[in-house]
């Protein structure tokens, strides 16, 4: 009668999803003041007056042709925007036929999975990790290679890497900066693991893929570097959302760049555009396709999630928490109190802290706190996280 395999999906919702929910839920009944909200990564940060322009000076167009169908990878006009500012900030030759715009970075990797994935693969990723990533691989019929990162610092453990590829791996999905741990990988170890990836694709015989999630490339502080990574390994391919560096998460405008040095890439490129098609995700809304081509290059606000790490982090060291100091993204990775990270968040939640459980990233003992939230929140919060250590003292 139905998919049971959706069913399943359907009954059991992501973590932080169904944390979200219960927030929402929690804040109708005692106050939104009384409620402690680090579970999404939602932005606090305001849309840019740019965007805003943006959406206003489109509205003012003829309506048919706003809200009008584009091609169904996106408007060229807009796509050769997206590839003009790549070429300006990393010094490449992309054009339009290389991207493909989407409904932001989840359907960019839905699409590129699906279009890569073949009966009997593998697609690796580092723990910890976005816990859809699993559910995107095992929907279109792959196997999930799970490799831990570092436990020091959660960087990349290439003796793990070295030991999990193989002939079966089509690919490995790398997120940087990190979600959940907000670190970056630097360029040296990016190299380095280019290097393994040439290596093991002669082994295999075929190309493996690199999928880079970058939803988080422009959310960096003390201006690190992000290294492009197509300029360090020919078969890779970006999905990037502005959900984030643009604070428009529910808008769902993203793109897959398939680049031109990439193994097969003319086949590749039409194989998402197939994805694309098989899975609904062509025609990316519209509006937002003429937004983004306006606001291709509008840079992330970032001294307000910079103030917010400095709140957050001062009050987690004052009441002696142990987390990962994040370079990039707004998450905090914080040690649970003890070893069970469901049960930990579940006491958590008795202070009304949400606090998102490190288990379906595929890790543990640990909580994710996303703090692109107001300030006032991670002021408010203290004393519920101190009584938080103190159910542990």
């Amino acid at each position: 009668m139905y998919n049971e395999t959706m069913l399943a999906l359907g009954q059991a919702p992501s973590a932080i999803r169904e944390l979200f929910a219960y927030g929402a839920r929690r804040k109708a009944e005692i106050g939104t003041d009384a409620v402690f909200d680090f579970s999404i990564g939602n932005p606090s940060v305001p849309t840019p007056q740019a965007v805003t322009r943006a959406i206003v000076e489109a509205t003012q167009d003829d309506p048919v042709k706003v809200h009008a169908y584009t091609q169904s990878p996106g408007d060229p006009v807009a796509r050769q925007a997206v590839a003009d500012s790549l070429n300006r900030r990393f010094g490449t030759s992309y054009t339009a036929q290389n991207l493909y715009l989407s409904c932001g970075a989840a359907a960019s990797i839905s699409m590129t999975l699906k279009a890569l994935i073949e009966p009997g693969d593998e697609i690796a990723v580092i723990a910890p990790f976005f816990p859809e990533y699993r559910v995107w691989v095992e929907t279109h019929g792959a196997t999930l290679t799970v490799i831990p990162a570092c436990s020091s610092d959660f960087q990349l453990d290439f003796k793990a890497l070295e030991q999990a590829i193989t002939s079966r791996t089509k690919a490995l999905i790398i997120n940087t900066p990190n979600n959940p741990v907000g670190v970056v990988y630097p360029r040296a170890s990016l190299e380095r693991l280019a290097d393994l990836l040439r290596q093991k694709s002669l082994e295999a015989g075929h190309p493996i893929f690199l999928i880079s999630d970058e939803p988080y490339r422009e959310l960096v502080y003390g201006g690190l570097e992000v290294a492009w990574v197509p300029s360090l390994y020919d078969d890779t391919i970006v999905c990037y959302s502005w959900s984030k560096c643009l604070s428009l998460p529910g808008e769902r405008i993203g793109f897959v760049l398939v680049p031109p040095a990439a193994h097969e890439s003319r086949q590749i490129m039409a194989a998402v555009s197939g994805a694309g098609r098989a899975l609904g995700f062509i025609c990316a809304p519209a509006l937002f396709q003429r937004v983004i081509a306006a606001c291709v290059d509008e840079p992330a606000q970032m001294a307000i999630y910079e103030e917010n790490r400095r709140l957050l982090t001062g009050m987690l060291d004052e009441l002696g928490f142990e987390y990962v100091n994040p370079d990039g993204a707004f998450y905090l990775w914080v040690r649970a109190l003890e070893a069970d990270a469901q049960a930990f968040s579940d006491r958590a939640r008795t202070h009304e802290l949400l606090l998102v459980p490190s288990d379906s990233f595929g890790a543990h003992g640990w909580v994710r706190l996303s703090y692109c939230i107001d300030a006032q929140v991670i002021k408010n919060s203290k004393d519920a996280f101190a009584a938080l250590m103190a159910d542990y003292r």
